[in-house]
Order: C-alpha cells, then sequence, then structure tokens
C-alpha cells in the first residue's frame, strides 16, 4: 500500500466513524445534512463519498416517533457485519506481530495504530487487559504470557 492510499484508508476510517457517531447522537434525514454535519467536524468531503460510505456503512433510514425519518445502522446482520469491518481494519493495518512475556507488541502502517488497536478492543478478548496505540505501534497487555502467545496466534490468523 503506497503513503497515498494509506492516508486514504485512515481519512476514510476516520470520516466514517464520525459518521456513525453523528447518526447515533443527531436525526439527520439527509445526505446534505450529514455532508454539512462532517464540514463542521472538519471533514472535506463531498456528497458522492458520504453516499459511498452511506453503503459500505449499510445505513437505512428508519421513522422517528415525530413522522420524520433519520439514518440509523442497519440492525439485520449488524453483528456479523462489524465483526467482517474489524477483520478487515485489522488486516489492512497491522504489518506484524511480536510476543514479549505478557506484551502482544502490533506494528501497523504509519497512522493506522489507533484502527487496529480499536479492532482489538472491539474483539473483547477477555485475556487483553489493555491496548495502548501509538502511531504504528500497539501494546497489549496479556493477563499471562501463554494469553500473549495464544493471543498473537489468534491476532496472525487474522492477517491472512
Amino acid at each position: 500500500m503506497d503513503q497515498l492510499n494509506k492516508r486514504s484508508y485512515s481519512v476514510k476510517f476516520q470520516r466514517q466513524s464520525k459518521i456513525l457517531e453523528l447518526i447515533e447522537k443527531e436525526p439527520l434525514e439527509t445526505q446534505e445534512e450529514l455532508s454539512a454535519r462532517l464540514r463542521a467536524c472538519g471533514f472535506d468531503t463531498t456528497q458522492a463519498t458520504v453516499s459511498r460510505d452511506i453503503k459500505e456503512l449499510r445505513l437505512i433510514k428508519v421513522m422517528t416517533t415525530d413522522g420524520s425519518y433519520r439514518y440509523a445502522v442497519s440492525t439485520a446482520d449488524v453483528e456479523a457485519s462489524r465483526l467482517t469491518r474489524i477483520r478487515k481494519i485489522f488486516r489492512e493495518s497491522v504489518t506484524s506481530i511480536a510476543v514479549a512475556q505478557n506484551m502482544v507488541v502490533i506494528k501497523t502502517l504509519p497512522g493506522l495504530a489507533s484502527a487496529a488497536a480499536y479492532a482489538i478492543d472491539a474483539m473483547r478478548n477477555p485475556d487483553v487487559v489493555g491496548s495502548l496505540a501509538g502511531d504504528d505501534t500497539v501494546f497489549c497487555v496479556m493477563t499471562n504470557n501463554p494469553a500473549a502467545d495464544a493471543f498473537k496466534d489468534e491476532a496472525g490468523k487474522l492477517l491472512l
């Protein structure tokens, strides 16, 4: 992945995360409203980009109690879709995984450590005590050394 594609993927991930945050907090009814809110949050975006994001995120319009509509996350296949997206984020951002006693050190493409850490946290592995992301490195503290080895193997399978 070249530098331009890395940056583009990171911006796309941040923008789509902001979209999910906005539709959860605000009753946004149109792509124009969503585009305006994204611009207010510092995202330089077009209606066509927002349209693609809506499709990729599988957003739907639902009726509110007052009869208007708003964007929402589809409840059908939400968990499967979420897990698929998390795996994709992890696979596309991670470059290597190593174990140091009860710590797992994950190297990522520049600027994507936070995305990988998000994916790790979303996996809800009970042996992950916590994760910390820098620019291109994630440190995961595990409950013990065997748990770190097992997590490395599990995470490595996501890269295939």
